[in-house]
């Protein structure tokens, strides 16, 4: 019976393949590119427990929030374009010129016959108008001074473009302002909770972006007291409408500049202090910084404390502008405003 024969060697080429232990002996991450994404570096994968220096902790916060900025901007480029006042915001001033020049002719006398009632309806939209634009002042500056001291989260968005309508806090930076001049006949702005403050590193710079705010209120107010006193000199008085809802609005952005001075979470004031100070409780009250304005406000609605409120700031006003009568002016665009009393 035949013997079989011994199985034959396979034949063995050059182009050998590698051996099991060779192939696992290979660094996979020797064979990514180098810029592709999420490829850590040797040193990191060596220590991945060790923390970064607090320095680069802070450029990583700046950078990601500088992301989300972008993302926000749906990719567009990052230019001196961030900061030019957006259409809405032209468009809001020609609005507000337009009801201006209507309301110093008082075209709605011409609209119905002569000795017939008129309750003026153009006035008080100038007013709201002319607030909407104070109130975007007022936000741009403290957006502008927090970007100057290192919060580059605002580029390109509503507050540094003076539109409020896309303001990340709508109800707390256009409606509850709009609604505390419509309900109270004076102006209060909402709380500053968009700003970064933790990538503002010195208290100095903190107190400037606090205050930033109330500066470009007092100027607004101060230009429209200068505008009135201009139009009407001294020994003068007027009905006039237009004249009325610009003395009205430089009393509610008085009342913006003052009233945010205060100490008290939601205003502006608070900030001043937690610039100097630390602990959980400040963030608690940056929480709830909404309670603490809507707060303010209803101590400033009450009957007798609204009655001495207006009182020391009507003198206030006839001390400082060289027409007295400035505060008549104000009380008469206070009842333009609020026409269904």
């Amino acid at each position: 019976m035949p013997t079989p024969e011994p199985p034959h060697k396979a034949e063995t080429t050059d182009a050998s393949e590698p051996a099991p232990d060779q192939a696992r002996g290979v660094d996979p991450w020797e064979k990514m590119p180098e810029d592709a994404l999420n490829v850590p570096s040797r040193a990191d994968l060596g220590d991945a427990s060790k923390e970064p220096p607090a320095d680069e902790r802070t450029a990583d916060a700046e950078a990601g929030a500088d992301a989300e900025a972008g993302a926000e901007r749906a990719g567009r480029t990052p230019g001196w374009t961030d900061f030019l006042p957006s259409p809405v915001f032209v468009l809001l001033l020609g609005l507000a010129g337009f009801a201006g020049w209507l309301s110093w002719r008082a075209v709605e006398m011409d609209w119905v016959e002569e000795g017939t009632p008129v309750t003026p309806l153009i006035p008080p939209l100038l007013i709201l108008l002319g607030w909407i634009v104070s109130v975007a002042v007022h936000e741009f500056a403290h957006a502008l001074a927090a970007y100057l001291a290192g919060d580059r989260s605002l580029r390109g968005g509503g507050y540094l473009r003076f539109n409020p309508f896309t303001y990340r806090e709508a109800f707390a930076g256009l409606v509850l302002p709009v609604l505390y001049l419509g309900l109270g006949a004076f102006g209060v702005t909402g709380p500053p909770t968009y700003v970064g403050w933790d990538r503002i590193r010195t208290p100095g710079r903190r107190v400037a972006v606090a205050l930033a705010g109330p500066l470009a209120s007092l100027l607004l107010a101060a230009a429209l007291a200068a505008t009135v006193s201009v139009l009407v000199p001294p020994g003068n008085d007027t009905t006039n409408w237009a004249i009325a809802a610009l003395a009205f609005l430089c009393f509610a952005n008085l009342t913006a500049a003052l009233v945010n001075l205060l100490p008290v979470p939601g205003l502006d004031g608070f900030e001043v202090l937690a610039a100097f100070v630390r602990g959980r409780w400040v963030g608690v009250a940056r929480t709830n910084a909404l309670f603490g304005s809507v707060a303010v406000f209803a101590v400033l609605w009450f009957p007798v404390v609204n009655q001495g409120f207006f009182g020391l700031l009507y003198s206030l006003l006839e001390w400082i502008l060289p027409n007295p009568a400035v505060s008549g002016m104000v009380f008469h665009g206070q009842l333009l405003l609020r026409f269904w009393g």
